[in-house]
């Protein structure tokens, strides 16, 4: 284990926690960066003050190249198991927070860094020269955290099967077009693109947003999606009741036949 940070927590302000990727230059994760990962996730899911994670890469050419290929190529079969093992329930635990989680793509964002950020609810990426994609099959392998599912939730069997068994790599123009990312945004300086995509975030935070029900919609499309539609509508039946005992549900109802402003308070 390594004593270095490898993913630095930020309280952003006004509701937003900012989960940094910290190895450059490529920001390639190992079992100890997704370990500290994990903690961040964990951390903003319980700290009661964050309504919305926005999720990048250090410096301004990758948000993250994926796992680290050196790392992988000296450890055991075991370890490699158990290695994709606990990635995917980080990104599973990010997945199920509920909470927004935005992954700001300030840079190449390939392999296991594309999983990642598909672990997220939006990707926002920064317009210029930065690919994405899931070329693992040129290395023999697949994309094992969660890039398979994720990918074929995004844009189809078809379409999946296809960007990944060529293992080709496109620009984040294309990634748009996919249906991958959400948004693409034109920005001076990496600093700037990630202000943006932090100020963003906070549109989804009280006063202004209900986040409570901002990450009740997360979780009853998130878990919905994959449950039978009668199971799916159970849940967003008991999910919409808990919001129905909100203090939020009772100040934007008020402020609605009242004709003003609601003033959420995320509770």
């Amino acid at each position: 284990m390594t004593d270095k940070t490898l993913v630095q927590y930020e309280d952003a302000g006004k509701g937003v926690a900012l989960l940094t990727l910290d190895d450059p230059p490529a920001n390639t994760y190992t079992h100890e960066m997704m370990r500290q990962l994990d903690d961040a996730i964990l951390r903003a899911r319980f700290d009661d003050s964050v309504h919305a994670i926005v999720l990048t890469g250090k410096g301004e050419k990758f948000f993250s190249a994926g796992a680290n290929i050196g790392m992988l190529a000296k450890v055991t079969t075991g370890f490699k198991y158990n290695f994709c093992l606990h990635a995917n329930e980080t990104l599973n635990r990010l997945e199920q927070t509920p909470k927004l989680a935005i992954a700001a793509l300030n840079g190449h964002t390939v392999g296991g860094g594309l999983e990642i950020a598909m672990a997220a609810d939006m990707r926002i990426a920064r317009a210029g020269r930065s690919m994405c994609g899931l070329p693992e099959v040129n290395l023999g392998v697949l994309p094992g955290t969660g890039g398979t599912q994720r990918l074929a939730r995004l844009v189809g069997k078809a379409r999946a099967i296809e960007l990944m068994t060529t293992g080709q790599t496109f620009t984040f123009e294309r990634a748009l077009e996919l249906g991958i990312v959400n948004q693409l945004w034109e920005t001076e300086t990496g600093d700037e693109f990630i202000e943006r995509a932090i100020e963003y975030a906070r549109t989804f935070c009280p006063p202004a947003r209900a986040s409570k029900a901002v990450g009740l919609i997360k979780r009853s499309v998130q878990t919905g999606a994959e449950i039978p539609f009668e199971t799916a509508l159970a849940l967003e039946r008991e999910l919409q009741q808990q919001l129905f005992a909100s203090d939020d549900a009772s100040e934007g109802l008020n402020a609605y036949v009242e004709k003003r402003k609601p003033e959420f308070a995320g509770s």
